[in-house]
């Protein structure tokens, strides 16, 4: 085979846990620092390079707290030392403000963190303080990853890339094939609109995916060159309708479904070192 017939290597997240499912949902999700550092090993074991953390109050409930991310990173830390990609969430989910989420990032200096556009720029009042933090974010070489909910928003954020407001040439995104609704299911068809040829580019882009075909989702995604995301924060099912027993169990079928097609994967440092090229991409020189 020559090296030009080679698929594009891509990287698996496992998002393990989100800030709404409870063990009432599931009893493996993970909501404390020890129970995020045991899968965050369980699922390196299975094929991801970075996990997606969000951290829980005492009750279980949603958080946005820098001492609660030390915790939970120093414990992954410890189980997978520089394995895996640690990137932290800032998702509010209504509770807090694009000021408050920003603080935290900022306290925290996490190696790679989660920032949904929608959240942070809800008008173009907060695309400056936005702007701001992408370009600390730049300085402290902390990764970010866009989220984006819908195409408008991809051409939402390379408006703001046109208009000079993002710190770099390219930027990580993410594309949510489907919301937070009781009953959601992805289908793979899900992924043409933002792919669609009139669509803005963005060099590296994942996918993740609602329901029991988030699998499929994620084998497309990385079959066109695309990075991906499974795990229980958005799914339980494994393909045939069943209830996933772990978050590793998420993982294992997207590499076994990948693997025979000879799909490259990733791993963690590598991830590591791809993001801090697209960082260095296009930033002025000292």
């Amino acid at each position: 085979m020559n090296a030009g017939d080679a698929l594009q290597g891509i990287s698996i997240a496992v998002a393990p846990n989100g800030g709404r499912r409870t063990k009432a949902d599931h009893p493996a999700i993970p909501l404390t620092p020890e129970e995020l550092a045991f899968t965050a090993r369980d699922c390196l074991d299975a094929g991801a390079a970075m996990i997606h953390v969000h951290v829980r109050k005492g009750d279980g409930s949603h958080l946005l707290d820098a001492d609660a991310y030390r915790a939970a990173t120093a414990a992954i830390r410890a189980a997978v030392g520089d394995r895996m990609v640690i990137q932290i969430t800032s998702e509010a989910l209504g509770i807090y403000s694009p000021g408050e989420q920003i603080a935290v990032v900022k306290a925290v200096r996490p190696e790679a963190v989660s920032l949904a556009l929608r959240e942070l720029v809800p008008d173009e009042t907060h695309e400056a303080a936005f702007a701001d933090l992408l370009s600390w974010a730049a300085r402290e070489k902390v990764t970010p990853q866009i989220i984006l909910y819908d195409p408008e928003e991809a051409v939402r954020l390379d408006g703001m890339r046109r208009r000079g407001l993002l710190s770099r040439d390219d930027i990580p995104v993410l594309y949510v094939l489907g919301r937070y609704t009781p009953g959601q299911r992805s289908l793979p068809r899900d992924l043409l609109p933002f792919l669609a040829p009139d669509m803005p580019a963005f060099t590296h882009w994942s996918v993740c995916a609602f329901g029991r075909h988030e699998a499929a989702c994620a084998t497309v995604a990385a079959l066109l060159g695309g990075h991906v995301r499974v795990g229980f924060e958005n799914n339980l099912w494994l393909p045939e309708g069943t209830a996933a027993g772990s978050n590793a169990d998420l993982v294992r079928t997207v590499t076994a479904a990948l693997l025979p097609l000879s799909v490259p994967l990733l791993q963690g440092p590598a991830l590591a070192e791809m993001f801090a090229r697209i960082g260095s991409a296009g930033m002025p020189e000292d």
